[in-house]
């Protein structure tokens, strides 16, 4: 199993605050905006005497209400075609359980979340990479280099819309490249959407799901947890119109029991927050994103293209290894304020040995003052940084 290269620097940030140095944590996805009242109020009104096991494939309540939102996206999706997760990971995992067997492969455009390895790993699969690159913001690699991966064992194809980690949003155009190759092949098509709500350019949101003529071969992951500020709550959802894939799916569903009770509540109060909340969250995660890339740019030698959804840019630094980068921050450097910044390096959101050596993945889940104070760490760390391309 792959460390996480989000997490796998989580004990050098700990030692550094406790040598009393302060960490800017741009490493990880967790927002600082507040869950909304609504659903803070549900769980406190909570008068359950005995917290139960819920039904495996989720609450009734819970489905119909999902359904209810897809339906703001235009999508006819009913309540039995709603499998209810323990987060969005847990979704990813079982539709890979579910649908490939040993051996068999999946194609993903690269750099990609980085557990989508740890879970094909999981279920004995092979992810086969295409890269994209930064220099064009990350878009969708050309078709031919999927053709060419396609084998008899290929049965998939994994994309993230908007993506984690670079931000990239795939244009109609080139979602319906993919379901001509999906028709074409008879592959599954993975889509995880749990930043839907986070398109900041003018290229909006198509859900794979829209997609015509392949209906019964997509499979979407979806999450409450960053649409309304809840990642602790770990409910996520498998939603698929192939009732054969949601039988075998089903199957893992029963063997963990149930999804948490107490978020399945949560999550249901939190589908009708008002949109106002919606509203303010968008905006507020915009300017972040506009204060960071402006930011980022102006470091001599750092580049990141602007992201044009989620909440998350990869970025490129004048360091030939931003792993040992990132390492050296929290263990060696502090700034004359003691404080020093935690990022995650982009090589683990690669499956192609080599890749992303000199990139990592900032999140821009903090505040604009958050940020600032941040990248002027970051910036006074690449100039102290013995090995930065840059004093060469």
């Amino acid at each position: 199993m792959p460390s996480s290269p989000i997490r796998k620097l989580a004990g050098a940030a700990r030692d550094a605050e406790q040598r009393g140095n302060f960490v800017y944590r741009l490493n990880i996805g967790q927002p600082d905006i507040p869950t909304p009242p609504g659903a803070l109020e549900a769980l406190r009104a909570v008068d359950r005497s005995v917290l139960e096991y819920s039904p495996s494939e989720g609450l009734a309540s819970l489905r119909n209400a999902m359904a209810l939102y897809y339906a703001r996206f235009g999508l006819d999706i009913s309540p039995d075609e709603i499998i209810i997760t323990s987060g969005g990971s847990e979704a990813v995992l079982f539709a890979f359980m579910a649908s490939l067997d040993p051996g068999d492969e999946i194609i993903v455009p690269e750099p990609a979340y980085a557990n989508y390895m740890a879970f094909a790993d999981s279920a004995g699969a092979v992810i086969r990479p295409v890269a994209a690159s930064i220099s064009n913001g990350f878009a969708l690699p050309p078709l031919e280099e999927f053709e060419r991966l396609i084998s008899p064992r290929t049965k998939g194809i994994l994309i993230c819309n908007p993506n984690n980690p670079t931000g990239y949003v795939y244009s109609r155009e080139e979602l319906e490249k993919i379901s001509c190759l999906v028709e074409k092949h008879g592959l599954w098509l993975y889509s995880d959407e749990v930043y839907r709500e986070f398109c900041y350019g003018p290229r909006p949101f198509v859900s794979a799901m829209s997609l015509p003529r392949i209906e019964e071969n997509v499979v979407l992951i979806d999450s409450v947890s960053k649409r309304y500020n809840e990642c602790g709550i770990r409910i996520g959802a498998l939603v698929s119109r192939n009732a054969s894939l949601r039988a075998s799916v089903m199957k893992f569903c029963q063997a963990r029991l149930s999804p948490p009770l107490l978020g399945q509540i949560v999550a249901e109060a939190s589908i009708d927050t008002p949109e106002e909340y919606l509203r303010q969250t968008f905006d507020e995660y915009r300017r972040r994103r506009d204060f960071l890339i402006k930011r980022l740019n102006e470091i001599p030698g750092v580049y990141s293209p602007t992201p044009e959804g989620a909440f998350y840019t990869v970025a490129s630094l004048p360091v030939e290894d931003a792993d040992r980068f990132c390492q050296w921050c929290l263990e060696e450097f502090a700034t004359d304020n003691r404080e020093t910044i935690f990022m995650a390096p982009a090589a683990g959101f690669y499956t192609s040995s080599g890749k992303g050596r000199d990139q990592v993945r900032l999140a821009y889940v903090h505040n604009i003052d958050y940020l600032d104070r941040a990248l002027n760490t970051l910036q006074q760390a690449l100039s102290a940084y013995p090995d930065s391309q840059k004093n060469n």
